[in-house]
């Protein structure tokens, strides 16, 4: 069975001495169970997995009972150490409280029990870290699956890639292209967003919430200002509002909104959003379109290569921790901005068909980025980029 590259790094620190809790957070469906499946397969430690999706989110004395069984199961075979799984820990209200009691108790009383903590919801996640678990924790975000990935597990071409995305719980059904769109629709999309959006967060317009998902993917690549999505909403409430559904949408690894590069934080957080998608299924499964007339569409298929590198920037700047931005001015437009510190990166996709405009030059002398890339046509092949981690570039 194909290993994503995260699993060695998890490996490795459940070998060290009992010091932080383990919290890995990702999407649906991009392998968190799997790998821990695989991880606790390859381990000699005593382990129990649970899993809170079925789970009553008001009974958080579930997480005790849980956490009191693997005390007593450790004592009972005489363990030195031992391994509790908890999956889709956010579904527990007040979860956080609760780990840190029980993770204070087994340091208080030297019972070596190390803790894993999965969840698909990286807001409702880090909020319980970052108000409960200060210094008890390291996380690792899994994103979704990259060009290498899809092609070392299952063969595809780029081709296969930039069309179809990276899921791979999809694989088998790309011959028929209509379960295909279902599936992705049905089982990611509108799972997600009822689990782990509408049930697990206060949303007053739900339904606009959907729409903006929608119109998101529809744009995906390209800048539209608030007060536009507004216009093509019915009841679209303010700009506030779409920001925060935004927001929650992009935590889930579905739909992000980069800001614009300005140099200066106030005027990148009032810019106008740049749609993105976390998965260039997400745009696909919802188009028209099918694969044979895509691949023939040079307008078509020009934005899913641009989309298809932008998913790949915007899943790696979360784990390898870079800003990513757009620029504009008038007519002038760099598609994408890495930020690292003091480090900047402009970065122009061209497809066949897109024509290649001023907006990097003048980029280049306004802010004096490191490096100014282009990818695509006249540059970096895109299908080779698709296989450089973005942190490889700073």
């Amino acid at each position: 069975m194909f290993e994503r590259p995260y699993l060695k790094s998890v490996r490795a620190r459940v070998e060290e001495p009992r010091k932080f809790i383990q919290v890995i957070l990702g999407p649906r469906q991009v392998g968190k169970t799997t790998m821990v499946t695989q991880l606790l397969n390859q381990l000699f430690v005593p382990n129990q997995y649970e899993s809170a999706d079925a789970v009553s989110a008001t009974n958080s004395a579930w997480l005790m009972q849980v956490w009191e069984s693997a005390r007593l199961r450790m004592k009972a075979a005489g363990n030195k150490e031992y391994l509790l799984v908890i999956d889709e820990i956010q579904k527990i209200d007040n979860w956080s409280e609760v780990v840190k009691q029980q993770w204070d108790r087994d340091t208080r009383e030297n019972i070596n029990i190390k803790v894993i903590l999965l969840g698909s919801s990286r807001l409702l996640i880090q909020k319980g870290l970052t108000e409960s678990l200060a210094g008890r924790f390291e996380t690792l975000y899994l994103g979704h699956w990259s060009y290498p990935e899809m092609k070392e597990a299952f063969g595809w071409s780029i081709v296969q890639y930039v069309y179809f995305g990276g899921y791979p719980g999809s694989v088998t059904l790309i011959n028929d292209e209509e379960r295909w769109k279902n599936y992705i629709k049905d089982s990611l999309i509108e799972t997600s967003i009822s689990k782990d959006i509408l049930m697990l967060t206060r949303v007053d317009k739900p339904a606009l919430l959907k729409l903006l998902f929608e119109l998101g993917c529809l744009y995906s690549g390209q800048i539209l200002s608030y007060t536009k999505i507004i216009g093509q909403l019915q009841d679209a409430g303010n700009t506030t509002t779409l920001a925060n559904y935004l927001m929650l949408l992009s935590d889930c690894g579905l739909l992000g909104g980069l800001d614009k590069f300005a140099g200066d934080v106030i005027r990148k957080r009032g810019s106008s959003p740049k749609f993105q998608v976390y998965n260039n299924a997400l745009i696909t499964a919802q188009s028209d379109e099918s694969y044979e007339k895509a691949i023939i569409s040079p307008k078509l298929w020009g934005r899913l290569v641009e989309s298809s590198v932008g998913t790949h920037l915007l899943n790696h700047s979360t784990s390898e921790r870079y800003n990513l931005y757009y620029w504009r001015e008038g007519n002038l437009e760099v598609d994408f901005v890495l930020e690292k510190g003091d480090n900047i990166i402009g970065l122009e996709v061209k497809s066949g068909t897109k024509e290649g405009t001023a907006g990097m030059s003048i980029f280049a002398k306004k802010f004096n980025p490191d490096k100014v890339l282009l990818v695509g046509t006249g540059g970096i092949p895109y299908d080779e980029f698709l296989k450089i981690n973005p942190k490889e570039l700073f």
